[in-house]
């Protein structure tokens, strides 16, 4: 697969100044200490709520479908504090950016490290098997101080500007960034005895996709991994990151995921996501309940984003 690349300078046409502008403010924004740092992303968030009616709803009818046993004004209230989560989740961006080892060590913890040396002892490569949480982007850093040089897969976005900035954000912490459909490359890296960060949450519509509920509603799935794990002779371990209330971070490396790969794709992957599911209770305004997660469904299921008026 073609995986051509373009230096970030050579994006300097007036097209991407306000870009370049955000980054810079970004810069600023993150020299400033943690917590004032984390509040100026809570009001950015909250301006964005006020603004983005679309995805306002989005948000909220996603959190209506996984926790229907909520309240009108308790799912208000966390699509209030998801969007919170998404104003820090562009200074964490840039904490995993810029800032320094030393930073990342006061602020973080990384638990189940020998989950991890364990599958590496025994000369196995490694899924480190992620998901899409609004701290994503500064987990990379301390598992880049505690283990072995190890990959992560990207999604191109449909600017090339951002896709660079998203990998080279990420090459910070990661040797190598691959795209998620170069499966090919990853059971490679997999067969070397390499870690690879994989987040495979996201609404999938393309071949290997299966109807999998999660939480309890009908969703479209990759079940890619148990594919990726058998191809790759490679452990998974589930491994989630968590912003605490006092601001600091628990990165968390679970166990190997039992008898996987096992024979049926589509059981191998709910086992994903019922772990998934049981960290998110933990943390729910911390998912990215932005994405339209119930969204690519085949004909006969329910359209769940064609009727948002009522939510924005």
């Amino acid at each position: 697969m073609s995986d051509e690349r373009k230096p970030l300078h050579r994006f300097w046409t007036p097209r991407y100044w306000p870009t370049w502008l955000g980054m810079a403010a970004l810069r600023l924004v993150c020299l400033l200490p943690h917590r004032a740092a984390l509040a100026v992303g809570r009001v950015l968030g909250r301006i964005a709520e006020r603004l983005a009616a679309t995805r306002r709803a989005v948000v909220r009818r996603n959190i209506e479908l996984c926790f229907p046993g909520l309240t009108p004004q308790e799912r208000d209230a966390l699509a209030s504090r998801h969007f919170e989560a998404l104003g820090m989740s562009l200074i964490e961006m840039g904490l995993g950016r810029w800032a320094s080892d030393r930073r990342h060590l006061k602020i973080a913890r990384l638990d189940g490290l020998e989950h991890l040396q364990r599958a590496l002892d025994r000369g196995k490569g490694v899924i480190l098997l992620s998901a899409h949480f609004t701290t994503l982007e500064i987990s990379g850093r301390l598992l880049a101080m505690n283990c072995p040089p190890f990959d992560a897969v990207y999604r191109k976005n449909r600017s090339e500007f951002i896709t660079e900035l998203q990998r080279t954000g990420r090459e910070r912490s990661a040797n190598e960034t691959i795209e998620k459909r170069d499966i090919k490359l990853m059971v490679r890296k997999l067969r070397k005895g390499r870690p690879v960060w994989y987040a495979p949450d996201q609404s999938y519509d393309r071949k290997g996709a299966a109807v999998i509920p999660f939480f309890g509603v009908p969703a479209m799935h990759t079940t890619a991994t148990s594919t990726l794990a058998r191809l790759g002779d490679a452990v998974t371990l589930p491994f989630f990151p968590r912003r605490l209330d006092d601001g600091s971070y628990v990165h968390t490396i679970l166990p190997p995921l039992e008898d996987f790969p096992g024979d049926d794709p589509a059981e191998d992957t709910r086992k994903y996501l019922r772990v998934l599911e049981d960290h998110i209770r933990s943390c729910p305004e911390q998912y990215l309940w932005i994405h339209r997660k119930f969204k690519n469904l085949p004909e006969g299921y329910n359209d769940y984003y064609g009727d948002l008026d009522s939510l924005k």
